[in-house]
């Protein structure tokens, strides 16, 4: 998952907590003052009503024509008169008149109240079981009592106060065993809440749409700046680390004036590449005084065993020349003596020539040239004057190849002369191998001694590692030939022989194509 995308995710989450929060804590307050308006409202309307009541009371109830529909209370003494004219008149006591209010009110769709009693005189009063219990809990000192129910789907509030006895009521209640100021039942009122709550529902899905657009515009908003403050920043500075070395830090297309975290990233990348490429100019630098000392070192270990390559021809033209010189008039002799004299001085030209191409400092380049020539002449170099050695050659090339000769004259005579030393003052074979395998040149250099020990497979290609006696080599040979294939694209490897001693093959690709003096193609 990208970082942008996780920064997002982030945003929208905090953005979504605190936009429940605030939708719980919006529905909850919505609701408490919903509850508390009808509560006022169902107070207010319990207070008409008990005004109502007391009004009717106080004329000792209302008559009125009977007609359909107004009929007389069977639960009232003297609950009809008849006038002068003939007409009945029917009474409205206050419990009456409260319920024919009632009916009106729902009507109305203003709400529905009723007076109800532990003790009512008509069945219709009979308490439900709210208001059973609560009337149960006015006897104990409840002042009031509100609650909010669903009744077939629909949410309503009631409210519920007591209604006491006063002078009035004991007309009709006073053979109930009722006293004044007793708590004779309480006036039930039901406001509806439907509108209400449907209108919180409306309220609250518009909270939570403006919530899901404040997240979609906030996401997107963040979306782009982040895009284009930090992750087209961050590619671009992605693609230059991917680009380098091929494209250098100081062509860099980050802006460096941009001074935030990533444009600091930017500088302190463009300064680690910087010192990245002194370290490697440090370090080619290096390598090649190294390639250089060791080429001399080599040259130096030759010089020991060549000398009597040179000192033995150097004694025979002395011998020739003091022969020369008592035979003066002898023709024939001085023509011969003169021939061997040409062979001994090509002889050593030749030695000094194997000298110098090995001393002579070359950049790394193809060159055409006949390998199993250079393997041969490399060998018969490190091998002279090691009468214990013998060489067996198994050159099978035999054809002039591009590759880097003087590199690989370098890797010969190393591997060379590391077998040769392995081998000791005992001595043995020295066998070279080369042959041409799947458009590759391969070359073993073999020797007969005692290998090497798989502790130190790992490491021996490892600058400055020797397992020689101090004095006896500097641990760079195999590090500077490993080195130098590897510039070549090839591979140098090592193994152990099944009947003992070390092989080293190097495997190089055969191309057309120049190398240039660092190694690399272009």
């Amino acid at each position: 998952m990208q970082l942008r995308t996780k920064f997002i995710l982030l945003i929208g989450l905090v953005i979504f907590c605190s936009y429940g929060v605030t939708f719980y804590r919006t529905s909850s307050f919505q609701e408490e003052l919903v509850v508390e308006q009808a509560t006022r409202q169902a107070k207010m309307l319990f207070h008409q009503i008990r005004i109502t009541r007391q009004w009717v009371a106080d004329h000792n109830g209302l008559f009125f024509m009977k007609a359909p529909g107004v009929e007389s209370n069977p639960f009232l003494e003297n609950g009809q008169i008849q006038d002068a004219q003939g007409n009945w008149l029917v009474m409205r006591n206050p419990a009456m008149v409260t319920r024919e209010l009632s009916v009106y009110a729902a009507r109305e769709g203003m709400g529905q109240f009723n007076v109800t009693s532990l003790k009512p005189v008509n069945p219709a009063n009979t308490p439900d079981e709210f208001e059973r219990r609560t009337l149960k809990r006015f006897e104990q000192g409840l002042p009031e009592a509100v609650q909010i129910e669903k009744v077939e789907g629909k949410h309503r509030l009631r409210y519920m106060a007591p209604l006491k006895v006063d002078s009035h009521c004991l007309q009709c209640h006073g053979d109930q065993g009722y006293e004044l100021g007793d708590i004779r039942g309480g006036m039930n009122v039901t406001i509806p809440m439907e509108l209400a709550f449907a209108e919180i529902s409306t309220n609250n899905r518009m909270l939570l749409n403006i919530a899901l657009a404040t997240i979609v515009i906030v996401s997107l908003t963040i979306f782009f700046l982040f895009d284009i403050l930090v992750a087209k920043r961050l590619k671009i500075l992605a693609r230059e680390m991917d680009q380098y070395p091929e494209r250098r830090s100081t062509e860099s297309p980050l802006p460096p004036e941009e001074d935030d975290e990533i444009g600091a990233l930017a500088g302190h990348y463009r300064k680690l590449c910087r010192r990245l490429e002194r370290s490697q100019e440090e370090l080619d630098a290096t390598r090649e005084q190294v390639f250089q000392s060791e080429k001399q070192a080599a040259l130096g270990r030759l010089v020991a065993g060549i000398s009597h390559e040179i000192n033995n021809p150097l004694g025979g033209m002395q011998n020739c020349i003091q022969t020369m010189k008592r035979s003066q008039d002898q023709p024939e002799l001085q023509a011969r003596y003169l021939n061997l004299l040409s062979q001994g001085v090509d002889r050593i030209k030749g030695t000094v020539q194997q000298l110098l191409n090995i001393g002579r400092k070359e950049p790394l380049e193809l060159r055409r040239g006949d390998v199993d020539e250079m393997i041969r002449d490399s060998l018969e170099l490190t091998c002279m004057g090691l009468r214990a050695v013998t060489v067996d050659l198994r050159l099978g090339v035999k054809k002039p190849l591009s590759v880097g000769m003087e590199a690989l004259r370098q890797v010969v005579m190393n591997l060379a002369g590391n077998a040769v030393q392995a081998m000791g003052e005992k001595g043995g074979t020295l066998r070279a191998t080369s042959r041409l395998e799947d458009g590759r040149l391969l070359i073993e250099i073999a020797d007969t001694g005692p290998g090497i020990d798989p502790n130190h497979m790992d490491k021996i290609f490892e600058p400055f590692f020797t397992t020689k006696e101090v004095g006896e080599g500097t641990g760079l040979g195999l590090s500077v030939s490993h080195s130098l294939v590897k510039r070549m694209d090839g591979e140098l490897t090592v193994r152990n022989g099944e009947e003992g001693g070390a092989i080293f093959t190097v495997t190089l690709p055969l191309t057309a194509e120049p190398v240039t003096a660092g190694g690399s193609k272009p």
